[in-house]
C-alpha cells in the first residue's frame, strides 16, 4: 500500500473520529496521533503518481475539505468551553468577594472641606 493510500485512510479515520461523540480528551490524543501519522506519510509522497493515485489524490481533496470544516467546528467547540469556564470562574470569584474589584471611576473628592 503506497503512501497515498495510507494518507487517504488516516484522512477518512481523522473523520470518523471527528464525528464520534467519545470524549474530548481521547479524541484529541488521537487527532493529534493521526495529524503526525499524515505529516509523515506527505513527506513520503513523491511524484510521479500512478493513475489510481492520482485518483486517490482527487477523492483527497475532497476529504480534505471536510476534514477541515470538521476541525475548525472542533476547535470553535473547545474555545466556547474554554470562554464558559472562563466567565464561570469570574462569576464564582465575584460571588465570594463581591467588593473585591469595585471601580472607582467617577470618584469625586471635595477640596472645600
Amino acid at each position: 500500500m503506497g503512501p497515498v493510500s495510507q494518507f487517504y485512510e488516516r484522512t477518512a479515520e481523522l473523520i470518523d473520529i471527528l464525528k464520534s461523540t467519545e470524549d474530548r480528551d481521547g479524541k484529541i490524543s488521537r487527532v493529534e496521533d493521526l495529524l503526525d501519522e499524515r505529516e509523515s506519510l506527505m513527506k513520503e509522497m513523491i511524484p510521479p503518481f500512478s493513475p489510481d493515485e492520482v485518483e486517490v489524490g482527487k477523492k483527497l481533496v475532497q476529504l480534505n475539505t471536510r476534514l477541515m470544516q470538521l476541525l475548525q467546528s472542533e476547535k470553535i467547540s473547545i474555545q466556547k468551553d474554554i470562554k464558559s469556564l472562563q466567565a464561570k470562574k469570574e462569576s464564582n470569584n465575584k460571588y465570594v468577594n463581591p467588593y473585591d474589584n469595585l471601580s472607582t471611576d467617577g470618584v469625586f473628592y471635595d477640596k472645600r472641606n
